[in-house]
């Protein structure tokens, strides 16, 4: 009888670690796969979590994060995630940063994907970010970054730097709605072309994970990692989510999800992306095992 309840345990464990959806890593700007803090990361969370992990490439990593337009990004994440077996039943999102503008492009873009269940958001600019991110001191960062600093709606601008798809000046909404080519779209934000499908895929996930960096020196403001942002017109005062036309419309179904319970606004200590191992415990790991 003991033998029988001690192999009833095993079968048991052995079960749901089987039945434990996988999950994908998106790096950030500047970044790649092979980076040692995202392979860190990656492995930490599959140990942690006793599920399968990958970090999804997009193309060439570093070069390309910069280089490549979001939407480009979006479709080659979609096409790779729909020629992953191990995702076929359903997987969990972890975005780093810029990573989670092709996260978010997975959830509400990839037609035919497999199913997105938990997302967990580290420092995501979803709102937009008032200035161009800071990359550090590297000779390549500070030609970019003035390239979209003297235009940054600028159609060559927009198709051939990806920061720029999700730059969002206060004081020029009405040229920001027109010319840049991925957030006003991804955030339902066009008056004459609102997307259903978008909301109804948002609205689908099970868990919404929001992650803020109370130190965060890289996004302007550090509250659009929970989709607050700048009033129309000016820089003052930041509002929270909840006071933005993009929850109170519900454009693309934040306030929907939040109303049942599935969005988790956290607030962690460091800067960006410096989660410690208790935090990653604590907010991430339990979103990537179910």
């Amino acid at each position: 009888m003991r033998e029988c309840i001690y192999l009833c345990l095993i079968a048991s464990c052995l079960m749901a670690v089987s039945m434990s959806l996988p999950f994908i890593v998106l790096h950030g700007l500047g970044d790649n796969c092979s980076n040692g803090n995202v392979e860190t990361l990656r492995r930490d969370l599959a140990d942690l979590s006793k599920s399968q992990g990958f970090c999804l490439e997009i193309g060439s990593g570093s070069n390309d994060s910069w280089l490549k337009p979001l939407t480009e990004q979006v479709q080659i994440a979609c096409d790779k995630v729909k020629q992953m077996a191990e995702l076929k039943d359903g997987y969990n999102i972890v975005g780093q940063s810029q990573g989670n503008m092709v996260a978010r492009g997975l959830v509400q873009e990839c037609d035919g994907g497999p199913a997105v269940r938990n997302y967990v958001s580290l420092a995501g600019p979803h709102a937009g970010v008032a200035s161009v991110p800071n990359c550090g001191n590297k000779e390549l960062c500070k030609i970019l970054a003035w390239l979209i600093r003297a235009d940054v709606y600028l159609d060559f601008v927009q198709d051939h730097l990806a920061p720029s798809g999700y730059v969002k000046i206060p004081n020029d909404t009405s040229t920001y709605l027109k010319k840049s080519k991925f957030l006003p779209i991804l955030n339902n934000e066009r008056p004459e072309s609102k997307n259903s499908v978008y909301k109804q895929r948002f609205t689908s996930l099970q868990n919404l994970i929001l992650i803020m960096f109370e130190n965060d020196t890289v996004l302007f403001p550090k509250e659009t990692s929970w989709f607050g942002f700048y009033p129309d017109g000016g820089f003052n005062p930041v509002l929270p989510p909840q006071q933005t036309l993009l929850y109170i419309e519900d454009w693309i179904g934040l306030k929907t999800l939040d109303g049942a319970g599935k969005v988790k606004y956290i607030r962690v200590p460091g800067g960006h992306l410096q989660i410690s191992r208790d935090d990653l415990i604590k907010y991430v790991v339990p979103y990537v095992t179910a």
